[in-house]
């Protein structure tokens, strides 16, 4: 893979941050960690009932520049991508390459309907 020339796909890194609703308990929000380019994949996808919605499932391999482990730019699973109105939960993360020039991250999209 000429990993370089296909990120082209500009991303936010998030991750969930508990705040307190004044009431004792919390909501969720998302806290921006910073911005990738990055390479997006995407699998075969499916349908789901959540809730009162149907959901679309569609498994994606997303590539990233590589980062240490414990660095904030290093994508984790729980975190998620945003794009525009898109957004990528994170599944894992594992090194593309022995050397760790890029990161792998499978993740999914969800879309309500």
């Amino acid at each position: 893979m000429g990993a370089v020339s296909y990120l082209n796909r500009h991303l936010t890194l998030e991750e969930p941050q508990r705040v307190s609703d004044g009431a004792g308990g919390y909501v969720e929000s998302w806290v921006p960690l910073g911005s990738l380019w990055a390479s997006i994949e995407a699998g075969t996808g499916s349908k789901r009932s959540e809730d009162f919605a149907t959901i679309s499932v569609v498994p994606l391999r997303i590539t990233v520049r590589g980062a240490p482990v414990g660095s904030p730019s290093r994508p984790k699973p729980e975190q998620r991508f945003t794009e525009g109105a898109r957004t990528y939960v994170i599944l894992s993360v594992t090194e593309a390459d022995p050397m760790g020039h890029y990161l792998i991250c499978q993740a999914r999209e969800e879309v309500s309907s």
